[in-house]
């Protein structure tokens, strides 16, 4: 018997491991063009950067929405570019804190780019406002809502369901329990948090393009457990799943004390962190500052190469515009 006698040292039947195939079918939704979804190796990763974040060099006010147009113009170009390059497709991460920042910004980057956003803050009033006016300008359709999670309210929820928005991320923070269990049953019943899941109240919100977001919490508080809930969500409802990881470390305490004397090291570990999501059968990553968009992109195609490649004998054919068949 040779060294390499299948017989020897696969003593399994090879066709019952699928490690990198899904049983359960994996939804794919299409958000103004962008197909996000599907089983690992189908479709190349969706990544979006964020524009007009805390503290953006770009931004002059942050309450009024005020920033460099030339500047931002340059960074929705970069990211745009990129996304030809691999294959990978982009979405723009809009940040905003007030309803008149957020406005100027939705204007600004639909007059810039026919690309998906996604609308984000950290106060619920904004992100209704927001809802309410792309679908007062018929922008809804392009726009995913960041996102239905924990703190969501009555009025919130109100907003949401009066407007056109039928594509939302759902965060799987959960507060009390953040172990995979709590994560899960906050999406699947309220955890006994709220009195339904949230996957439950995105339906009454007429939520219809569904993107699970696991959560990142920092190294050493469950950072991982979020990889491991990327692949249980899909498993089980077949959802587009995928996350920011880049926040895990950037948050790392060890991290960030060597950043200001080693700043490359911080990149290379914020960076990346996009393949571990990718390995976790990740469908999207909001990857943080657009800036990054030329390291993120040629990153992320490696790994969607690898992955196709792992996938070859699997019966999943990678799309036209996979970075295996543009870059390989």
């Amino acid at each position: 018997m040779s060294w390499c006698s299948e017989k020897r040292y696969w003593p399994v039947d090879l066709e019952s491991v699928k490690m990198f195939k899904f049983q359960k079918e994996q939804e794919i939704v299409n958000i103004a063009g962008v197909k996000i979804g599907g089983q690992p190796g189908e479709l190349p990763t969706v990544l979006a950067g964020t524009i007009f974040y805390d503290k953006h060099e770009i931004v002059e006010d942050a309450a009024r929405g005020l920033f460099d147009r030339t500047a931002a113009e340059e960074l929705i170009n970069l990211q745009e570019a990129s996304a030809e390059e691999t294959g990978n497709p982009h979405i723009i991460h809009i940040f905003g804190t007030t309803p008149e920042s957020i406005i100027r910004y939705i204007d600004f980057v639909a007059e810039i780019s026919d690309a998906p956003f996604l609308i984000d803050s950290p106060e619920g009033i904004v992100r209704s406002h927001a809802a309410e006016y792309v679908s007062e300008i018929g922008l809804a359709d392009k726009a995913i809502y960041n996102s239905i999670n924990l703190s969501i309210n009555a009025p919130e929820i109100e907003a949401l369901a009066l407007s056109d928005i039928d594509s939302s991320i759902i965060l799987g923070f959960n507060a009390m329990d953040s172990s995979l269990q709590g994560r899960m049953e906050l999406l699947e019943n309220g955890a006994g948090l709220l009195e339904e899941g949230l996957l439950s109240i995105a339906e009454k919100c007429g939520i219809v393009n569904k993107l699970i977001d696991p959560s990142i919490t920092p190294m050493g508080n469950g950072a991982g457990v979020a990889l491991r809930m990327t692949i249980t969500s899909k498993a089980k409802w077949g959802h587009p799943t995928g996350s920011g990881i880049h926040n895990a470390p950037s948050a790392w305490n060890w991290l960030n004390e060597k950043r200001e004397k080693d700043p490359v090291l911080y990149k290379i570990c914020d960076v990346g962190s996009t393949c571990l999501q990718q390995a976790a059968a990740g469908d999207f990553i909001l990857y943080g500052p657009i800036e990054y968009a030329k390291y993120i992109f040629p990153m992320a195609a490696m790994s969607d190469i690898m992955i196709s490649e792992a996938v070859a004998d699997l019966d999943i054919e990678p799309a036209t515009r996979h970075p295996v068949n543009l870059l390989v």
